[in-house]
Formats: C-alpha cells, structure tokens, sequence
C-alpha cells in the first residue's frame, strides 16, 4: 500500500491547476508535485514543484511516464476544451492504475439581457457569424482560425485575441489582439467601442478572468456566440475547484490510495460532471 510521501501529476494550464500546485506545495509537504504543460504558450508564469513541458505521445506515453516516475494520483486540470487530453488522461490512468480526477471550473451561465447563440464547436459557431453580425470579437484562442477562414466568412471583420501569436490559416480579413488575461470590464467596453464590434465569439471557458467581455457584450446588446464544452470523459469524477481537488488528494493518501470511489470528487456527492 502507497504511503507519503505520494506523488501528483497535474496536467496543467489553467489558474486552477496552478492554485492546486500551490496549495499542495504550500500546506501538503508530504505530496510531489509535478506539473505537465502542453507547451503552446510561450512564456508561462513560474509554478511550484517540478514542472514538465510537451506531450507524452498519446495516451500510451503518458501512461508510461506515470508508471516510470512513480505517480500515485493524476488530475486532469488542463483547459476544458483539451479534449483529447482529457481522454488520453482517462485512457492512461485506466493502463497505470492510478486514481483520476477531472478538476473544471463552471461554465458560464446566461443573465438577462444576453442574446447568446449556442455552438457544438468552432465550425458551427462560424455558420452562425453571417446572419448575426460583421465586425467579430474572436476570443476562442489561436488555435483553430482555420475555422473562419472559409470563403462565405470573406466580407466578414475579425479581431482575434490570443495570447501568442496565431497561424495561418486564419480569416480574410483579421486584425490580432495579444494579449493575457484576467481581463478588466472597462478595457472590454473599449475594445468593443473602438472596434465597432457587433458579435462576440466565445468557448465557454468559465471562470472569471475573462468573463467581463460577455458583460460588455450584454451592455452593447450585441449578440454572443458561445461554444459549448466537450463532456469530461465518462466516469471520471470531477471538482469544479482547486480546494475540492486538494481534499480529493488528502483523502487518497490518507486512504492508501485506493481510488476515489465514494470521495468527495465522484460523481453524485460533493462534486459533479
């Protein structure tokens, strides 16, 4: 049976990913910490524990650089939208034996006044641009431009906010925002203003870093597209934050690691999917 010291593995890139390492770091001094990045951001910020960038080689990789490091437990922190990480998570912790926990923050809710239009993916919400408006706010990140860029998006307008710089292929007609959140609602207003924007573009990423721009987009009356989150794979369980996902790790070291079956992170109790 595992005992502490026990080591995690935090497939990172999200602000809950880096709060959990935190905390773990800070309070829990009998866990490892290591951390995963994909790599597609250029100059992440510092993290505490040891940290690790690029991919595993699929689900077979990952499983073999867990069984090879000796982790006992594995959270799936990575940005909802990462669904092929997601599964290549699901798929290894499954091959390695390990406890799995799916750590997402909320989606985001409509309010009154809002006029969102619900997307399966970043191809249906570019079918929806041309009846809805012309000047498009895109905040769906760099990846995946090649989804505007169809010819019956040509008279179309886009500002594309992203981090790092994006790739071809993109839209027609595009100008790009750099630039990294949290986002303040006053600088929103502005850009929404000064771009003359009439449509916004969003993933439903939750959280509230970048959440102030639906608020201007509420206050200018202009319509939201919203692409929905890919489900988190099946029987996985899920905390919707950083403190539930420490007390999931507490409660398997103190349990010998014997899987979360029944804790607070499975689904049907304190968490859910």
């Amino acid at each position: 049976m595992p005992v502490l010291p026990v080591h995690v593995l935090v497939l990172g890139g999200t602000t809950e990913a880096r709060r959990l390492a935190e905390h773990l770091a800070a309070h829990d001094p009998g866990v490892r910490v290591t951390t995963s990045l994909a790599g597609r951001v250029a100059s992440p910020g510092a993290l505490p524990g040891d940290v690790r960038v690029g991919g595993f080689g699929g689900a077979d990789g990952l499983a073999a650089w867990v069984r090879e490091h000796g982790v006992d437990a594995l959270v799936d922190a990575t940005h909802p939208f990462a669904a092929a990480m997601s599964r290549n998570a699901a798929e290894a912790a499954a091959q390695a034996h390990v406890p799995l926990l799916a750590l997402r923050r909320p989606g985001w809710a409509a309010q009154d006044g809002d006029r969102w239009h619900s997307a399966g993916s970043l191809a249906e919400a570019a079918g929806l641009l041309p009846a809805l408006g012309e000047r498009v706010f895109l905040t769906t990140g760099r990846m995946g431009l090649s989804a505007f860029a169809g010819p019956g998006l040509d008279a179309l307008w886009f500002l594309v906010r992203s981090v790092d710089a994006p790739e071809p292929p993109w839209p027609a007609r595009m100008e790009v925002l750099l630039d990294r959140g949290p986002f303040g609602l006053e600088g929103e207003r502005e850009i929404i203003r000064r771009h003359r924007i009439d449509v916004l573009v969003t993933k439903d990423s939750g959280g509230s870093a970048t959440a102030p721009k639906l608020t201007a987009a509420r206050e200018a009356g202009i319509p939201v597209v919203v692409v929905r989150r890919p489900p988190v794979p099946e029987g996985v369980p899920v905390a919707r934050t950083s403190d539930e996902a420490v007390r999931w790790v507490r409660r398997l070291y103190a349990e010998g690691l014997e899987g979360p079956e029944g804790s607070e992170g499975s689904e049907g109790s304190g968490a859910s999917g």
